[in-house]
């Protein structure tokens, strides 16, 4: 297991100093699903949610989370991202999943802020349809790959 660096000599929070390290072309991926009712899901096929295009508004709200993720987790490094994507599917049936795309060239990656990207894109479609599916659940959010930097190239190992 990989040291952890984000304590200073007193073991107190601090945020890793990345000065020293070479600027790269750096990607995240990263996954989650929400699973509803079947007449949501319907519902959002339609477009006929009262909040409106459920799925364009939760890509736009995913893209501005992916850039706001330094103001949301504290010893996140602000990060000039060169590009969000999201994709949405679905089963047909009662669930949707995101998986959203970042990247940068820079000195550290963006794995929290594909994270990020997702949980939000995911809370928008919850709020968009909460007035018909409380009980809607947002589960297995993930990071699907990340390349670049020194720690290389990482995949997802669902068995593990």
């Amino acid at each position: 297991m990989a040291e952890l660096t984000h304590f200073n000599d007193q073991n107190r929070a601090r945020m890793v100093d990345v000065t020293a390290k070479k600027v790269t072309a750096r990607i995240a991926k990263a996954t989650g699903q929400i699973t509803m009712h079947p007449e949501t899901l319907a519902r959002i096929h339609a477009g006929t949610m009262k909040k409106g295009d459920v799925l364009a508004v939760a890509q736009v709200a995913g893209i501005m989370a992916a850039k706001q993720t330094s103001n949301l987790v504290p010893m996140c490094h602000l990060i000039p991202l060169t590009g969000v994507d999201i994709h949405f599917s679905d089963n047909d049936q009662d669930t949707i999943t995101a998986v959203v795309t970042v990247k940068t060239k820079h000195v550290t990656g963006v794995e929290i802020e594909a994270l990020t990207a997702c949980q939000v894109s995911l809370l928008t479609i919850y709020d968009m349809c909460k007035a018909i599916d409380r009980g809607m659940v947002i589960n297995d959010v993930h990071l699907l790959e990340k390349d670049g930097g020194k720690s290389g190239h990482f995949t997802y190992d669902a068995a593990k």
